[in-house]
């Protein structure tokens, strides 16, 4: 499905990114897999180069919230994949500091913003600046029914909010906002923009919740069980391919019908 594509993937390492990497492998796609520290993710490169022989992957170190690390990501992304630009970039590089509005730190507050909502920004904005670049190269290009997919990962949580996450919800809902804006005005250059909207996905932030929690939670969920990063990476495996080619600006739950 993914034979033709070379995909971004921060937060790579694990979690979501994690099982996304391992499914665009599956798949055909060559990889680019970003996260904060190089021991899982030159780990996880390994087993899937393993498990794929034919799949080019290269790991990157980049602070997603700083526009030096992201300017600098994309110029490695180029030196290591033969001068390419990723046709599909899946925004997973996400981070929470919960806490009740009243008790919430402006650290806090700042740091979960800018991870997970002008990180998301950044690596989208250099994305399309690199695509539009590629297109004035090869006016070809642009024949294609879908050049490119931005695949961004937002959140139920952004939509409903959440106790405890004033941060986290409106980090996710910005996400959302931004989405449908880059659908908008990149569209015309058959650059699609997605944000699918998770549940409670079983994942490194979810470890600390105590199991009366999740019992609760499970309850509310009408498929009756936390959902799986391999549950979001299915998702992102249809949106970055060209069967979903008309699909532009849309934002899809993947909750088991979690009812807040």
């Amino acid at each position: 499905m993914l034979s033709n594509k070379l995909a971004l993937i921060t937060g790579g390492a694990s979690g979501i990114g994690r099982a996304v990497a391992r499914l665009y492998a599956k798949n055909g796609a060559n990889l680019c897999l970003v996260d904060m520290t190089s021991d899982n993710l030159n780990k996880l490169a390994e087993e899937i180069q393993n498990e794929n022989k034919s799949v080019k992957i290269s790991t990157h170190l980049c602070d997603v919230s700083n526009s030096g690390d992201v300017a600098n990501l994309f110029k490695s992304i180029r030196e290591s994949h033969e001068l390419k630009t990723p046709n599909v970039v899946v925004n997973s590089a996400g981070i929470t500091r919960d806490q009740v509005l009243v008790k919430l730190s402006e650290k806090d507050f700042d740091k979960v913003i800018n991870v997970n909502l002008k990180g998301t920004f950044l690596v989208n904005q250099q994305a399309v600046r690199s695509l539009l670049e590629s297109l004035q190269n090869d006016k070809n290009l642009g024949n294609v029914a879908s050049f490119a997919s931005l695949i961004n990962i937002a959140s139920v949580v952004g939509k409903y909010g959440n106790i405890g996450q004033a941060n986290y919800a409106a980090s996710k809902a910005g996400v959302e906002g931004l989405t449908k804006t880059i659908a908008k005005e990149v569209g015309k250059y058959r650059i699609r923009c997605n944000a699918i909207l998770p549940g409670f996905i079983e994942t490194p932030m979810t470890d600390k919740v105590p199991q009366k929690v999740l019992d609760s939670i499970v309850k509310s969920i009408p498929l009756r069980r936390i959902g799986q990063p391999e549950d979001i990476a299915q998702l992102a495996l249809f949106l970055a391919s060209d069967s979903s080619s008309y699909i532009n600006g849309a934002s899809i739950e993947c909750s088991g019908g979690l009812a807040f």
